[in-house]
């Protein structure tokens, strides 16, 4: 199994250098058509990635789908891994959507220029990768250990669920105005202007500055963060098998770059994904907590059938959207775009102003 996880890691550090160091190497302004065609480029790596899913655990390749899966009790073979795989992928890719709005209010808020979007989307898809790998580490230990921590995460989801759609229950926050913003201007100084691609840069005395744009990474960050809470219980829905978690959390996470830039601009469209969101989480929060009645009910094909409800769900929602959306374009959408935020208030002025920048691991150039 060492060997699977490390052959892995290795595909995704591979895909990852090869976005940023070949495919992105120069800082441009991703456009709507680029964005839908990097979608669908790594739509097509994530199902031909369930086509070794199949194979490894139809082979039990290096002892992988071995053990039983307590979230239905039975091991898993090649069909039933490809499916498990492809329906917390199509969760997790739906959640995305509505971590996609946040991100925008982030990037708007900031005024974070459309060129360097992409490079803050890709340090900050590479440390949710890290959080998420190990936020899915733990809940996999506990999950051995303790079975009764599925229905504490099933009746989370189901609370999320209603949370989602309760008036004033679901509203989005502007995270520019929020805690951690304050936190990160308290305790690190902040430049006003963006300079360049940088990160950090150093004043004239030589002390260390963060940039504007490490400010919208230190956000996206805590934002994945905030969604990972919601959606690594609901991939634990669907099964307990550490790989089969990890890979289609890793592989729906990897597109939500080019998800981003190509939704982004007309996020407001889709006003009803809210609540076909909400309904999935509670689906599968529900399926969490009576597992063992609904394989009863609907026999051993019940994780194919929640497939398919999953993705008649998510499509109900988007057309519903879209339809609502040309018949009544002046609606409003549920939620605003903020007005820009100066993220440098409060730090002093000159001759504090940094001119020296400083770009660690930069290959945007």
């Amino acid at each position: 199994m060492l060997l699977l996880w490390l052959g892995f890691i290795g595909f995704v550090l591979t895909l990852l250098a090869l976005d940023l160091g070949v495919f992105h190497r120069e800082a441009h302004v991703v456009k709507v058509r680029e964005a839908f065609i990097w979608t669908g480029v790594w739509l097509s790596v994530a199902l031909l990635f369930s086509v070794f899913v199949y194979f490894a655990y139809e082979g039990h390749w290096l002892g992988v789908g071995s053990h039983v899966d307590s979230i239905d009790g039975v091991v898993n073979d090649g069909r039933l891994a490809v499916v498990k795989y492809l329906t917390g992928y199509v969760i997790e890719w739906s959640l995305s959507a509505d971590n996609v709005f946040v991100i925008a209010m982030i990037f708007t808020s900031l005024g974070v220029p459309a060129r360097y979007q992409h490079r803050v989307l890709f340090w900050g898809i590479l440390g949710a990768l890290v959080m998420r790998g190990a936020m899915i580490g733990v809940g996999a230990q506990l999950v051995a250990r303790y079975h009764w921590i599925l229905y504490v995460f099933g009746a989370f989801l189901v609370f999320t669920a209603i949370r989602m759609v309760w008036p004033g229950g679901g509203d989005d926050k502007d995270p520019s105005q929020g805690f951690v913003l304050r936190m990160t201007r308290r305790y690190f100084r902040v430049t006003r202007e963006y300079h360049g691609s940088s990160f950090f840069v150093r004043d004239t005395v030589g002390r260390l500055m963060l940039t504007p744009l490490a400010v919208a990474l230190v956000l996206v960050e805590t934002t994945d963060l905030i969604f990972a809470v919601d959606s690594i219980p609901a991939i634990f829905a669907i099964t307990t098998d550490p790989f089969l978690v990890a890979t289609s959390n890793v592989m729906a996470i990897l597109g939500l770059r080019s998800l981003y830039f190509a939704l982004a601009g007309a996020i407001d469209k889709f006003r009803y994904l809210k609540y076909s969101l909400a309904l999935i989480l509670g689906l599968v929060g529900v399926k969490m907590l009576a597992a063992n009645w609904l394989k009863a009910v609907i026999g051993p094909n019940f994780n194919f059938v929640l497939l398919g409800i999953v993705a008649m769900i998510l499509l109900g929602g988007v057309l519903l959207s879209l339809y609502m959306a040309r018949n009544d374009p002046t609606a409003p959408a549920p939620t605003s775009i903020p007005e820009p935020v100066d993220v440098g208030a409060g730090v002093p002025a000159e001759p504090t102003e940094p001119t020296e920048p400083i770009e660690p691991a930069d290959t945007t150039r």
